[in-house]
């Protein structure tokens, strides 16, 4: 018996990287799992991945999924994502925040254009589809909302600062920032309601084709990266846990597994170095 049996499941960027890793984890649970993101075929984008590729896979290993192409950056294709997904399997039981679209750009340079997108996607996006799923599960009395955050939220902390310190970050870290924020103050208003909602990041950079891309990694195997499984476990966990157990946690993947006894310790944020304040609370 799977952790998600009949239950549905939207997972946004679940083209690539670590949302294809969560969708094929949580179909092979026995969710019936919505992939959403704007890549439909291969080719359709310069980095390798569609959605295609992700429900081909969970298909060929006995799970149901579902490829959706929109673009969530727009609050009337976050509808009819959510209305396609109740045509196809019904109501939202598990929604997993994950797509993520940035510039690593400094402030003084950042388009203003490239700024308002970013946050459509990262950030708004989320609100938009916690607001139409919790339409599903504040009825039911049950439901979780897993968002997923980034180390990038952890701040530089106060000056004087290096002069070679890393630039071009600080619209990525805001956007987790809020995100993390978000998390909480939602997990307390559907507290009541019976519905969990968390937040995880990856103990360490995940290789994935955005972060190979962006060079923050040196490769898909670069030794020093976190693999993609551990935040689909992570996610996996926060998503099945009792919600007096674990709402309102913002926490990182590693250290979430080895507290729950899913993984023997670990590296990374939660060992190494402190998360953000909000892991904290």
């Amino acid at each position: 018996m799977g952790k998600l049996d009949g239950k549905v499941v939207l997972v946004t960027g679940a083209s690539r990287g670590i949302g294809k890793d969560i969708a094929a984890l949580f179909a092979a649970e026995g969710g019936k799992v919505v992939c959403a993101a704007r890549t439909l075929k291969e080719g359709e984008h310069p980095l390798e991945g569609s959605l295609e590729h992700t429900v081909n896979e969970i298909r060929e290993k006995g799970g149901e999924a579902t490829a959706i192409a929109a673009n969530i950056s727009e609050y009337d294709e976050c509808e009819r994502l959510v209305q396609e997904t109740h045509n196809t399997y019904g109501p939202i039981d598990v929604l997993v925040n994950n797509a993520a679209l940035t510039y690593f750009m400094p402030i003084a340079e950042m388009p203003v254009n490239r700024w308002h997108r970013s946050f459509s996607v990262n950030f708004h996006a989320p609100f938009y589809l916690s607001q139409l799923a919790l339409k599903d599960m504040i009825p039911r009395k049950s439901g979780s909302i897993v968002n997923i955050s980034s180390g990038a939220a952890i701040g530089p902390g106060r000056g004087p600062y290096s002069s070679d310190a890393p630039r071009g970050g600080t619209l990525y870290g805001a956007e987790k920032a809020a995100l993390e924020r978000f998390t909480q103050g939602l997990a307390e208003e559907v507290w009541n309601d019976g519905i969990s909602v968390t937040c995880v990041s990856p103990s360490q950079v995940v290789p994935t084709p955005g972060t190979v891309f962006h060079k923050l990694v040196e490769g898909m195997d670069d030794p020093r990266g976190e693999h993609p499984e551990l935040m689909a476990k992570a996610a996996l966990l926060l998503a099945t846990e009792p919600q007096d157990k674990i709402t309102g946690r913002v926490t990182y993947s590693q250290e979430i597994l080895n507290e729950y006894g899913w993984i023997n310790g670990g590296q990374g944020i939660g060992f190494e170095r402190k998360g953000s304040g909000y892991s904290q609370v």
